[in-house]
């Protein structure tokens, strides 16, 4: 009986404590991004961060329950095609929360997700995937240490004849 009261008691304290975890909003982050950071600018839900040696921008969106973190790597007119391929090839195997894309011109890293349900955790690692994306572009196109399967070496032309997700040729 006693172990059964102990068990409830514990297990009552730790639904509560989930709950008593607050969602992620604009004053949390802001919050974070001061201890993280090492100079943060701009206003609640629109802030300028210099993380290391780089400038990420944070934007929230708290109506619409949406937030992103990016920052700048390079022009768009000075990527190769051949670059931009290996760039979208990236974000399947190397790049993992973290992601390329392009923005007004520009190539960034990436992060975007859902405010509320985003932990403290999961910010400060999308702030480091972000700057660690936007560093290895060009060489290992990874926001980690962590490559996901695959590699992305040039396809050979028998490979790139093959479709995928098509009805098979009939043999005649």
């Amino acid at each position: 009986m006693k172990h059964s009261i102990l068990f409830l008691f514990i297990a009552l304290n730790t639904t509560l404590s989930l709950f008593a975890q607050s969602e992620m909003n604009n004053a949390k982050m802001e919050e974070i991004l001061e201890k993280i950071g090492d100079k943060v600018e701009g206003v609640s839900g629109n802030w300028q961060v210099v993380y290391g040696e780089q400038v990420l921008f944070i934007i929230t969106d708290e109506t619409n329950n949406r937030m992103r973190v990016f920052t700048p790597i390079a022009d768009e007119k000075d990527i190769e095609k051949k670059e931009l391929v290996t760039m979208l090839e990236a974000n399947f195997h190397a790049a993992l929360d973290a992601k390329y894309a392009l923005y007004s011109g520009f190539v960034v890293s990436l992060f975007t997700h859902p405010l509320k349900e985003l932990s403290t955790e999961q910010f400060k690692d999308a702030v480091k995937q972000v700057a660690v994306a936007s560093q290895n572009f060009g060489t290992t196109y990874s926001s980690t240490d962590l490559i996901f399967g695959g590699n992305t070496t040039e396809e050979t032309p028998a490979e790139k004849d093959k479709k995928v997700n098509q009805k098979p040729k009939k043999k005649i």
